[in-house]
């Protein structure tokens, strides 16, 4: 019994040290969530690389998966990053992209994140997503998010909001696709209710073919819509 038991310590630890010395082969990638990619395969692999001198052939005893872990996350178009070793020796790398909600366009150029943060542009890929325009500044994106993000979980304003313009006393304004209107918000409160009287005079006005008639759409005041005419 004690030499069986013995034998099988051996086996075990034996084992073990084979599958520490065992080499890792090239890295996975794989990418969860959206499928457009602002950051591709091949840069994945050489964050990898850069920051472990080639990972294939290392011996998994020596690989820091931690460290891997945060130079991917280095990457600004990366938002989580997972770094695992297979049994076979296969390191998998499993990346969250940040997403996009809308695009500054101003005297400079950069995505608002689903989390209201700056988000550099893409080399690799051109999100469609509202354009911001106006007077934005980088730290002060909060009012501008919070319109983004209705307009991302809102399938009537993702279908036809097109910009968000916010004035120098910080007056927000929306232009439709295909409208030759604006619409004025003017702050984010009461934005539900803003956005659901807005609805509705786009489909009475659709019905009516009335678009035309319209310079601007002002729904600042409580349960009102007021328009200007042409």
């Amino acid at each position: 019994m004690t030499v069986l038991l013995g034998l099988v310590i051996f086996l075990f630890a034996f084992a073990s040290q084979r599958n520490a010395l065992r080499k890792i082969s090239d890295p996975k990638v794989k990418f969860i969530g959206e499928n457009s990619l602002y950051v591709t395969n091949e840069a994945v692999s050489k964050l990898l690389i850069q920051n472990y001198g080639g990972v294939k052939n290392v011996p998994k005893e020596t690989l820091d998966l931690n460290n891997l872990e945060n130079a991917l996350k280095s990457n600004p178009m990366i938002k989580k990053a997972e770094v695992y070793l297979a049994v076979n020796g296969t390191l998998n790398a499993e990346i969250e992209q940040r997403t996009p909600i809308a695009r500054v366009s101003t005297n400079a150029s950069y995505y608002i994140d689903g989390e209201g943060l700056y988000m550099p542009l893409s080399t690799n890929y051109s999100a469609r997503v509202p354009l911001v325009t106006g007077y934005v500044e980088k730290n002060k994106l909060k009012s501008i998010y919070k319109v983004a993000k209705k307009i991302r979980n809102d399938e009537f304003l993702k279908k036809h909001v097109i910009e968000i313009h916010q004035s120098r006393n910080k007056s927000l304004y929306l232009k439709l696709r295909q409208c030759p209107f604006i619409v004025q918000l003017g702050d984010v409160s009461f934005l539900d209710k803003k956005i659901n009287n807005l609805k509705a005079f786009y489909q009475k006005n659709l019905k009516e073919k009335t678009f035309n008639n319209y310079s601007k759409i002002n729904l600042q005041f409580d349960n009102q819509v007021i328009c200007t005419k042409r």
